[in-house]
């Protein structure tokens, strides 16, 4: 068991101003695998107040050498890719083979990508005699999630160092010891003290402590919408910037000139990533009614080769979920979707065989889905595909459309160009064609309830900059 029993404010490991602890499970077995403090709102306090002493320093620091810095954090990171591995598959559970390139080689990447954008990106513009500056914004407060915890961080994290802010991270209690890990690299890499800063804790605590602080500059926030909408609410006491990565209830359209040995396959990964546990998973198949049958048939195929199965096995494709909480839920909608008539293709909310310990869900596919079922429009955050039939194009653009979310989709068709014009009438922040390949530094983020702002590359690196125009 891990035991981390402090926090990491000004520089230092300091023991938490309160006497509580959380525990920490591994997903596979539901045994407690680790504990951390229960951070409380005077540990926020401190920590802010470190942040905001050491911005002015720090944002003074040379382009090169906060460049240096990052490049060291990566080379870090992936020195202790393995550990961090493993731990993220027991506390979200995924797969241990692609957490090593997902959970891990992501958020490495994701400090090399700031460290070369430092020194790369155009600081000053002229416009007429306006010189135009971009400045740090200032104390940043970030807010993380559980599902893809340490990438999640990187994305905020490196790119606020980068722009020359400081931060307080306070990760999600429910997977937290990577971020722990985090922090010691970013102490071993010699970052000065109060640029960086460490606070766990629950949300409705240390979480909003952090988004009321009238020191906080800005809060970048993932997570769940219903959250979101309270940390915007909380960071407009003092009129805070606000980054927002919320939920998704993304639409994958196959036309119905697609080659569905392709697009069924494809789709269905991309909801079942991460055991569906992906704000941007393509939870909604959109199929041309008269190839229903045929696209059941595929996806039952397709779910078989999902079997759950311990996130630390190598054959395993489809980890538990990430709590026990989450498990629970994702098995209410299962039953909701039966209830409400959907045709239940595979899967179910019984345990999978076996499997009745740790948090598994069995790979499950609805059809016959109507838009105005929940299993249609609520985020499930489990492995549950809705699939929708349509009978014409523009009728699938609007049940796409349909949501409350806009942050990600697919579009399938033979006819590349055709699926683009399709494409551009989805209002998402993204959307894969034909199973385009994840693009790192592509911008991400979300149209209407999915979000403010965007993140990844030079996109997320500017939500961390004010503008500042000189007329001469």
């Amino acid at each position: 068991m891990e035991i981390r029993d402090k926090l990491y404010i000004d520089g230092a490991w300091v023991p938490s101003t309160g006497k509580g602890t959380l525990e920490v499970f591994d997903s596979n077995t539901e045994e407690v695998i680790g504990k951390i403090p229960e951070g409380t709102a005077e540990d926020a306090e401190k920590a802010i107040e470190a942040a905001s002493a050491a911005f002015g320093e720090w944002s003074s620091v040379s382009h090169e050498e906060r460049s240096k810095l990052l490049a060291r954090v990566a080379e870090g990171l992936a020195a202790r890719t393995d550990e961090l591995a493993e731990t993220i598959s027991r506390e979200v559970g995924m797969p241990l083979s692609l957490s090593k390139i997902v959970q891990v080689g992501l958020p490495t990447g994701v400090f090399a990508d700031m460290a070369k954008k430092v020194t790369e990106f155009s600081w000053e513009s002229e416009v007429g005699n306006s010189l135009i500056v971009r400045e740090p914004v200032g104390v940043v407060g970030a807010i993380t999630p559980w599902n893809y915890p340490l990438y999640q961080i990187a994305l905020k994290v490196a790119p606020a160092l980068a722009a020359g802010c400081t931060v307080v991270l306070k990760p999600s209690e429910i997977a937290p010891l990577n971020a722990f890990i985090l922090a010691d690299v970013l102490h071993d890499v010699g970052f000065p003290a109060g640029v960086f800063n460490l606070v766990t804790g629950l949300g409705n605590v240390v979480g909003e402590a952090i988004a009321g602080h009238p020191k906080v500059d800005m809060v970048s926030f993932t997570g769940s919408t219903r959250a979101g909408k309270r940390v915007m609410t909380l960071a407009a006491e003092t009129v805070k910037k606000v980054a927002l990565e919320l939920g998704g209830k993304s639409a994958n359209i196959i036309l119905d000139d697609a080659d569905l040995d392709a697009a069924i396959p494809a789709g269905m990964f991309a909801c079942y990533m991460n055991s569906g546990q992906t704000c941007s998973a393509l939870t909604r198949m959109l199929v041309p009614r008269a190839r229903l049958a045929e696209v059941e048939e595929k996806a039952k195929a397709a779910a078989a080769g999902f079997a759950p199965g311990d996130s630390l096995a190598a054959t395993t494709m489809l980890g538990p979920l990430a709590s026990a909480i989450q498990r629970d839920r994702v098995r209410g909608y299962i039953e909701k979707g039966i209830k409400e008539g959907a045709k239940l293709v595979t899967g179910g909310a019984e345990a999978p065989e076996g499997l009745e310990k740790g948090y598994f869900v069995q790979p499950t596919v609805f059809s016959d889905v109507t838009t105005d079922m929940t299993i249609a429009q609520e985020e499930i955050f489990g492995p549950v595909l809705s699939i929708i039939p349509y009978d014409t194009e523009e009728e699938a653009i609007a049940i796409a459309n349909d949501s409350i979310y806009g942050l990600s989709g697919g579009v399938w068709s033979s006819d590349k160009a055709h699926a683009e014009q399709v494409a551009r009438k989805i209002r998402t922040g993204q959307v894969d064609i034909n199973g385009g390949a994840f693009n790192p530094v592509a911008p991400f983020g979300g149209y209407k309830q999915s979000g403010v702002g965007r993140e990844r590359g030079e996109f997320g690196f500017e939500e961390f900059l004010e503008i500042k125009s000189l007329q001469r």
